[in-house]
């Protein structure tokens, strides 16, 4: 059994997270402290991938990223590098897929942090960015992992849209997604059947990680 397409998987998966829990905290916060119309159409735009087609996302990713498009062709005449049908391509559909649940996750846990801590803080002459590092994101620590774990889990199965702008070449761009669904269509079952048994086994992991942070999470506000 070739593991290429697990280990392209869980790179493309822990690449997307960690830029979606940077730009989801970063915005998440900076959402939360606008007026309720801009945070409104703040909100639809950024939590807007999450309720679109997988399709819909990749045809619009190709639209922006491929080699006669706008950005793909300014990277491609500029430094030679091609934005689709390589197996970073995955990882910008996968941001785009996941970004909407650390964004929502992040934003929720920002709105009910309690801004009395902030405020003590303040009085006692701490800058903003001390109080967002030291107070307002340890307090938040366990929404935010948790909305980590979930980005994962649906970077880590994303097909639609990677199957757009990525495609699927073996020991290349293939995916544990990408993969099952060519082995459907050659008939090969059985390997299929091995795969879709990876993926559960992993986003089971990935559910029993986020249970048990809600749980610590709820037995901490009860001390």
């Amino acid at each position: 059994m070739d593991w290429f397409p697990l280990a392209n998987s869980l790179r493309i998966a822990a690449l997307s997270t960690a830029a979606v829990y940077v730009l989801g905290i970063w915005l998440a916060d900076g959402v939360a402290k606008l007026p309720p119309a801009l945070k409104a159409l703040a909100d639809v735009a950024l939590t807007l991938p999450l309720v679109l087609p997988p399709t819909v996302v990749g045809f619009l990713l190709l639209m922006l990223l491929g080699p006669r498009r706008p950005l793909g062709s300014l990277v491609l005449g500029s430094f030679g590098v091609r934005l689709t049908m390589v197996w970073y391509a995955a990882v910008f559909a996968s941001v785009v897929v996941a970004f909407p649940l650390m964004y929502r996750t992040a934003r929720g846990a920002f709105e009910n942090f309690d801004e009395t801590l902030a405020d003590a803080a303040r009085t006692l002459g701490k800058s903003e960015s001390w109080i967002f590092w030291r107070v307002k994101l340890p307090a938040c620590r366990t929404s935010i992992i948790a909305g980590a774990v979930l980005a994962f889990a649906r970077a880590l199965g994303e097909y639609g849209a990677t199957s757009m702008v990525a495609g699927y070449t073996p020991h290349v761009t293939a995916t544990v997604s990408t993969t099952v669904y060519q082995l459907w269509q050659i008939g090969d079952d059985g390997l299929a059947l091995r795969w879709v048994l990876v993926n559960i086994a992993i986003s089971a992991l990935a559910l029993f990680v986020l249970n048990h942070l809600e749980a610590r999470d709820r037995a901490e506000r009860r001390r």
